[in-house]
Order: C-alpha cells, then structure tokens, then sequence
C-alpha cells in the first residue's frame, strides 16, 4: 500500500531543523509539490505558449502566483476541517446531481492528462533510448498502478524528486536566450494581448496547466482528517511548490519563444526539447529526464484525484490508506482508469496537442469548481476557519478572470 503523501508526514522537531540540511529536507515536499502541479502537459503547454506568443502569455503565470497560494491553503483547510473531499462535499450540501456533474468535469480533464502524460513519459524513455515509445506505454502504465495499490508514494516521490529538479534547466536556458531583460519586463508586463481564438485559448490553458482540477481534488481527498499540528508546515510546502511550478512555467515560455514552429499544437516532443538548445546535445536528455520525473510524481496524483471524484459522488469509500479489500470499488477504478488510458496510448496521439487541450479544458472546467470552493469554504456551518480576504479576493478574481477568458474563447472560436 503506498504510504500518504510527504504533505501528511510529520516534522522532525529535533535540532536538525535548525541546520541548513534540515530546512533543505523540509523544503524538498515543496520542490515535489511543484513538480506535481507541473506535471508534462504544464511545461509542454508554457512551450506551445512561448513558441506562439513569446512572453505576452507570463502575465498569467505571474497571477496564478497568489492564486495559487489560496488554492492550496484553502482546499487543503477544507479537507482538513471537514474530513471529507471536495465532491463529497459538494454531494452534501448541494445535491447528488451537482456533484455527478463535477465529477464528470473533472474525470474528463484528469483522463485527458493521463493519456497524455502516459505518453510523454513514454516519449521521455524513447529520446533517452532511441527505442519507439510503444515500448514504453505498458512499462510506464504499470509503474503508476504498482505505486497506487501496491508501492510506496512516498519512497517514490522522494527519489523522482531529483530528477524533477532538472526542469530547472529551464531557468538556465530562458536566462541564456533573453537578449535585454527590459525587453522580457515589457512583455511580461505590458503585453501585446491579441482578440482571437488562438491567444484566448492560451490564456485558458496556462491558467488551466497551473490550476489544473485535480490538484485541488487531491488537496481535499488527501488531507482530509490531516492533524492540526502539521498545518503550518503544509503551507510552507504549497508555498515552495507554487514558486517552483510557477518560475519553471514561466523560464519555459521564455526559453521556447525562439522557437520557430509553423503550428506550435502540432510540436513533437522532440521539437518541444529544443527549447533547451542552450544545452546542446544534452538539451533532449535534461528534457526527457525532467518529463520522466515530474511525470511519474504527477500521474499517481491525476489516477488518484479522478478516482476520488467519482467514489465521492457516489459515497464509495475511498482512501490510499485503505487496504484493497476495504475499498475495492475505488481500487478497481484505479486499475481500470490505468488499463483504459494505455489501451488508447497503444492507437498513437499527438502528445503536445493532446496535453495541450487537455489544459484548455482544464481551464474551462476550473470556473465552477473554484466557485463551489468560494461557496464552501466561506460557510460558517461547514468550516471552523472560513477564508482571509486575502483568498477570497485572489478566488474570487481568479472566477471572474477564467469567466471572461472562457467566454472570450468561446465568442472568438464561435
């Protein structure tokens, strides 16, 4: 059974903490963190975005910064207060039509994600090795399994977590290609925004690649009962994530607005690891490896927070910490969730383009969701601790802002 996540594990409250390898170790959950929140459809999609409208898209990332400070905070303060996930409490308090609805939201987007991050991962072992990535898919499809019903998370997390740390590379690489920094300043601050499909849809996937459903899913489903005492050290955590997912998105899409692509959603990964270019020949092995990484700490995540959807809205018991037998409905969900992804990866997809949308989606389906966050959290009889004002104005914004986007979208595609 794998273990509950490094967010729910205990302080070590020894003197430790007071060295530099114990703020280090601490601080290691929020590098993951971020890795998980940036999982291979976030860097493909900050890509896809530098590739087509060079900086005038960081504005976005730059904004999710607070969001995702209220995010975190408060989904994680409902979990831990009600002892129950987010659908579940949408079930309770709203109906059991509302939440089917949510949930099937959500399961289109996290599915979507798991195809495609089946395939990047894929994608990742074929440019290290040169074999096609079919070899790979099954490989790849098992390992998630094996974590969720049988491994250690944990364990795992902690020893991906290197590897995720290569996507820093990104950093290196958006320093080496920006010829004057007042330049990026200008484009990130005072951006030529664009009235057409194309850039609305990019804003709705950036927000979408960084605020994606099943973070908040897993936020809730996973902290629930989480002890008081750790609460200070889960924010700490979702602060280093935010920063991590957030300064990697935005050097990806300023490392990628020197690429030249006819039709960035048509990119191969390949194409895609050339936003690394500073780093020659060693550019298409830090990307797959960074892929790899964040990738197989994201997807257990994405199987997890889908599944947890569906047996919240339908009152199954649902728990990582659960044995098989108690749980069998939400384990056999796993199982099919994992099978049914891999078994259309076997039919060959666009990894970028599938990611890509996926994000839009993702982006799309967060308005209702952060809605029913707003609602919850601010009710007395449900919470002990409702939201600051701080978390409501950035909630609050954040629905309002992917409204207008949405319906921009909609309006120009229409």
């Amino acid at each position: 059974m794998p273990n509950l996540p490094l967010a729910e594990l205990p302080e070590n409250n020894g003197g430790q903490q007071s060295t530099i390898s114990g703020r280090a170790a601490r601080a290691l959950p929020g590098i993951i963190a971020g890795a998980a929140d940036l999982d291979p459809a976030a860097v493909l999609t900050a890509t896809v975005a530098g590739a087509s409208f060079g900086y005038s898209l960081g504005w976005v990332v730059l904004l999710c910064v607070p969001v995702l400070f209220s995010v975190f905070a408060v989904s994680s303060r409902i979990g831990r207060e009600t002892k129950k996930g987010l659908v579940e409490l949408v079930r309770d308090h709203y109906g059991k039509k509302v939440a089917l609805l949510i949930a099937l939201l959500i399961v289109a987007v996290n599915f979507a994600m798991i195809v495609g991050d089946i395939v990047a991962v894929s994608d990742g072992f074929s440019l290290i090795t040169v074999f096609p990535r079919v070899y790979f898919l099954a490989l790849v499809a098992f390992g998630v399994w094996y974590v969720l019903i049988i491994g250690n998370y944990q364990k795992t997390t902690k020893a991906l977590g290197i590897l995720t740390l290569i996507l820093i590379a990104y950093a290196i690489a958006a320093y080496h290609v920006t010829d004057s920094f007042s330049g990026l300043a200008r484009g990130i601050f005072l951006p030529k925004l664009q009235a057409n499909t194309a850039y609305m849809m990019g804003v709705v996937a950036v927000f979408g690649s960084l605020l994606t459903p099943d973070v908040i899913v897993w936020q809730t489903s996973s902290k629930r009962g989480l002890p008081e005492g750790l609460a200070q050290a889960h924010v700490s955590e979702s602060h280093a994530g935010t920063l991590v997912a957030c300064l990697i998105s935005l050097s990806a899409m300023i490392a990628a607005s020197h690429l030249q692509v006819a039709d960035p959603t048509r990119m191969t990964p390949r194409a895609a690891s050339e936003a690394l270019g500073t780093f020659g020949f060693l550019g298409p092995i830090l990307f797959s490896l960074g892929i790899i990484g964040s990738g197989l700490i994201a997807l257990p995540i994405l199987v997890a927070s889908l599944c947890f959807a569906v047996a919240e809205a339908f009152g199954w018991k649902s728990s990582l910490s659960s044995e098989p037998w108690e749980a069998r409905l939400f384990y056999v969900m796993i199982s099919g969730t994992v099978f049914l992804a891999v078994f259309i990866d076997f039919f060959g997809i666009n990894t970028v383009k599938v990611l890509y949308w996926s994000q839009v989606l993702a982006g799309i389906v967060l308005v209702p969701i952060f809605a029913y966050i707003l609602l919850l959290s601010n009710n007395s009889r449900i919470m002990q601790t409702t939201n600051t004002r701080f978390e409501n104005f950035w909630l609050g914004c954040a629905v309002l802002g992917m409204f207008i986007s949405n319906a921009m979208f909609f309006w120009f595609e229409l």
